[in-house]
């Protein structure tokens, strides 16, 4: 177990705020009865339990380890690649499902997520600096070809969906685009690519924003309205609740 430092701030702070989106996530989930549309509410409370747990790891020093590399002792959060590995796939299955995307597709996306966080991890923990930057370089072109799939098959799959549904669709691809493109940016100018750039502390702070973000911030797009939900399940509108009666 590494001796987790000043960043620790940010760990907590990321702690807190996926466990309030968990319990966002839950309240807004209250009350949904068809099946298919409970499939996003379940997937969504996952990705911010699951990413809870793991910051929550973090901050308490058992998700860091250290690496020697080139003479240099660097501290990797292991715990974040765990967190990756369980919570992007299913960030991508909540847009596949509201694209209606076909099982192939799915595999493939889903595939090719894991083999960029998996080697993403090697990246990290390889002791060779050169290594360290080639095994990077595998996991963002994974990355690249990941969001060509979105912007390509995904896309043309929702199109069969209605105007609302594929505007909210382009929304949440855009956010997953935007915020990871920046993720193998903060990693090779940070300490894990051994430039050195951004120091540890704020190499922390740029992770946790952008994973509220991605985490956070997508499911509250995702799940903010219920009409586009049900229109993209085919589920029937949601009745509001009756009025009480008031005694005369």
């Amino acid at each position: 177990m590494a001796q987790v430092g000043a960043e620790s701030l940010w760990l907590l702070i990321g702690t807190i705020g996926m466990t309030i989106g968990t319990l966002y996530f839950v309240g807004r989930g209250r009350g949904v009865t068809d099946k298919k549309m409970q499939e996003f509410y379940i997937v969504t409370i996952f990705i911010t339990a699951i990413a809870a747990a793991m910051y929550f790891l973090m901050y308490t020093g058992f998700g860091v380890t250290t690496v020697t590399a080139g003479g240099e002792e660097l501290t990797i959060y292991w715990a974040r690649y765990a967190d990756w590995l369980f919570t992007t796939p299913l960030l991508l299955l909540d847009l596949a499902l509201l694209a209606g995307a076909s099982r192939n597709t799915i595999f493939t996306l889903v595939g090719l997520d894991v083999f960029m966080i998996g080697t993403g991890l090697i990246a990290a923990l390889e002791t060779t600096p050169a290594y360290r930057i080639v095994w990077w370089g595998v996991s963002s072109g994974a990355l690249l070809v990941l969001l060509y799939f979105l912007v390509g098959t995904l896309s043309k799959q929702a199109k069969s969906k209605s105007t609302q549904v594929q505007t909210l669709f382009s929304q949440l691809r855009n956010i997953i685009m935007g915020l990871w493109l920046l993720y193998p940016v903060v990693w090779l100018i940070g300490t894990e690519g051994t430039l050195g750039i951004l120091p540890l502390y704020w190499e922390t702070a740029a992770f946790m924003v952008l994973d509220l973000s991605a985490k956070v911030g997508f499911g509250m797009v995702l799940l903010g309205s219920r009409s586009i939900l049900e229109d993209a399940t085919g589920a029937a509108p949601t009745e509001p609740e009756p009025e009480a009666e008031v005694a005369a």
